[in-house]
Formats: C-alpha cells, structure tokens, sequence
C-alpha cells in the first residue's frame, strides 16, 4: 500500500511536471527572435518630411531668411524661424507688414518703403504677383520664399493670399523740426495739426495736400491718433516721402510754442466764428483740423485764435476732414499767389 501509494504519487508529480511544462511552452512564441532590447530604436524610425528651404542652413533662402531676421532683430521685432515677424501686439516701434496681393501691389506702386516681400511656398503665379517681384526686385526688397504657416499666423482666416510686404517703422520729426524747417524758408509758415483724426487715409490725403499747396508740415498726437502706416503712405501717393510728419507728446503745447512764435493758430469746425471767405491766409498759419465726428478737443479749441468754416451752398452739414483741410489750404495758396 505505501509502495504503491509512493508509485501513485510520483505519477502525479510527473504528470503536474508535464502541465507544468505544457504552460511554459505555450507562453512561448514559436520562431522568436531576440531583439536589442530598445537600444536601436531610434535608427530605426524615419527622417520625417523634407524641411522648408528656409530652415536648410546652406540653401539660399535660408541665408535670406537670417538675414531679414537680422533686420527685424534690428529693429526690435521679433521673428520666426523664416524671418516672418511674428504674430503679436503690434508696436508703432516695429515693421509692418501689409497683407494680400492687391494691397502689396498697391503699396509697390506707391513707392511705399519696404525691406521684404514675402511669398508663401507653393503659391500660385498670377499678373498681381508677378508684377509684385519684379517691382521688389528693381527696387532692391529682399524676397524671401516661406512656409505658408508663418504668413497664417498673420492675418485673419488665411487672407495674406501668399503675399506679404515689411514696412519699416516711419520715422517721425520732432515738432521743434517743423518750426526750424519753416524759419529756413523765405515763405510764411503753413503747417496742419491733426486732432482725433484716426483714419490712416485722411492723414495720407492731408499729407498729400499739404505737400501739394507749399505747406512745410504735419503734425500729430502721440496718443489717439492715425499714425503713418502703408495705408497713409499709398493714400498720400508719395507725399509722405518728401513731407515731414511730426509727432508731439502734448498736441496742446506744441500749439501753444508755435503762437509764441508769432504763429496764428486756426481750428476748422462747421459753426466757426469766422468763415473762410473772410480769412486772411497770408499771415503764417496752423490750420487745426477735427475729425468729422468729434471735431476739436476742448482744449485744443481753447487754444485757437480763431474757428474757421468752410461756406457750404448746398445741403450738406459737414465735409470729410481731410476735404475740409484741402479746401482750406487751396484757398490759402491761392490769397499767397495773389498777394
């Protein structure tokens, strides 16, 4: 009994052996092959996708990317790995960049000042474009060819078309500048100041008339104002390239130094005390002009020596400013040619 319950007993150790075995060589796959355990992974896996021309270092697009990034960083812009400025609070410091091919176009036509034209990988070639690289290029812009990603990053829902322009900051006079540049002429002073004029194109279009009939300068707020961007560079049509633009901390007491330099200082409004048929322009002479909406300041009416309006013969209540300052500045031209 004992014998054969040992005999029992070592068939039931042999066959949970053969179980037991029978587990493990399930468990194990049939053919397998030992790996590196990880360690060449890496040389493995793929390159990933061809980069952009701007990002391979020796191809010349590359070398034209650092080289306006350079500019911007010049400049204090910021900038991408294209030289794109990047996307951001835009700065009155930094370049900007005009967007869309008819406005680029537009800005190239005007002679507006550009440091680079950039076109978006892979755009297609149209008359507006290719007129827009041939005039960049007679006029010595850089252009540089980028990922249409950087330019996305820049205008709204894709609007740029592939075609972007970098304007440089305008670089403003000082209002001291204007009076220095009227007591070296032998004509009598004929300046505009602008109060809450906030339209790019009614100061590019004051600036154009100014420049047209003898006025020597432009003078505007610091704070609350247009200031001279691509759009008021192509509304002045080259004017602000030969007219001084200054720019005065406290519109206020620069008008109140020009007075003291025997200046009369005149505001335009619709209910003026004095019509323009009975102004005497000949004197030297600041023209004040308001916007449509909110006319002069409180202040800056206080400091005036007299409010000047235009005599309308029709229904019209009111002229867009940058008319009303045209009109005026004709009319003082034409009692100087006369006088």
């Amino acid at each position: 009994m004992v014998a054969g319950r040992i005999e029992r007993k070592g068939e039931l150790m042999a066959g949970n052996s053969q179980r037991r075995g029978a587990v493990r060589k399930s468990g194990t796959k049939k053919g397998a092959v030992a790996g590196s355990g990880g360690k060449h992974r890496r040389g493995l896996e793929g390159r990933g996708a061809t980069p952009p021309a701007s990002e391979r270092t020796k191809h010349p697009a590359a070398k034209r990317a650092r080289a306006a990034a350079k500019a911007n960083a010049a400049q204090g812009r910021p900038t991408g790995k294209s030289g794109v400025p990047r996307a951001g609070r835009k700065s009155d410091e930094g370049p900007e960049l005009v967007l869309g091919r008819n406005p680029v176009l537009e800005c190239l036509r005007a002679d507006v000042p550009a440091t680079a034209l950039y076109v978006a990988v892979g755009t297609e070639n149209d008359d507006r474009l290719s007129e827009s690289v041939q005039r960049a290029a007679d006029m010595g812009i850089s252009i540089l060819e980028v990922p249409r990603t950087d330019l996305d990053r820049l205008s709204a829902n894709g609007l740029h078309q592939g075609v972007a322009l970098q304007v440089p900051p305008y670089r403003y006079a000082h209002p001291d500048d204007l009076m220095d540049r009227v007591k070296a002429t032998a004509e009598p002073a004929l300046l505009v100041a602008l109060d809450n004029i906030t339209d790019p194109r009614n100061l590019g279009a004051v600036i154009r008339s100014v420049s047209a009939f003898g006025g020597q300068g432009v003078v505007i707020p610091q704070r609350r104002s247009a200031s001279v961007t691509a759009v008021a560079w192509r509304t002045s049509a080259g004017a602000a390239a030969r007219l001084p633009v200054a720019r005065a901390t406290n519109l206020t007491r620069t008008l109140k130094d020009w007075a003291s330099n025997g200046i009369q200082i005149v505001g335009l409004d619709a209910d003026g005390d004095t019509t323009l048929d009975d102004f005497d322009g000949s004197v030297p002479t600041v023209v004040v002009v308001g916007s449509e909406g909110k006319g002069l300041s409180r202040l800056v009416r206080e400091n005036c020596d007299s409010i000047l309006s235009i005599p309308m013969a029709g229904p019209v209540e009111s002229l867009n400013a940058s008319v009303a300052a045209g009109v005026v500045l004709a009319d003082i031209a034409r009692q100087r040619r006369l006088g």
